[in-house]
């Protein structure tokens, strides 16, 4: 009987720890799964990045959207507004009573 039993696991390891064992087959599949992953996400990538050629190829307002925004590039005849820090918008009657308050004269 153990003679059975040592044959049996003698023509099982090769179909589980082998070169072409079921470890290795699950492994090799794990490794397809992240690299199907890693191409879907390059794929949608360059969809966006062929998509954004085309239409610098095809139309100028794309090249006008870039020059406005990475540029600061403004049109002939147009008045640029830049709006800097973060200021609260307050009626005039009220920072003129905060100053009041605080004992800043007005002019």
């Amino acid at each position: 009987m153990l003679l059975l039993i040592s044959l049996l696991l003698l023509l099982q390891y090769p179909m589980w720890l082998g070169k072409g064992g079921w470890l290795k087959v699950w492994d090799l599949d794990r490794h397809v799964d992240e690299q199907k992953y890693i191409n879907r996400k390059t794929q949608a990538r360059n969809a966006v990045l062929d998509a954004e050629v085309r239409d610098l190829k095809q139309g100028t307002g794309a090249v006008e959207e870039r020059a406005r925004s990475e540029l600061g590039m403004v049109k002939r005849d147009e008045i640029f507004f830049q709006i800097a820090g973060n200021h609260s918008l307050l009626p005039a009657s009220a920072t003129l009573d905060s100053k009041a308050a605080s004992g800043v004269p007005l002019k």
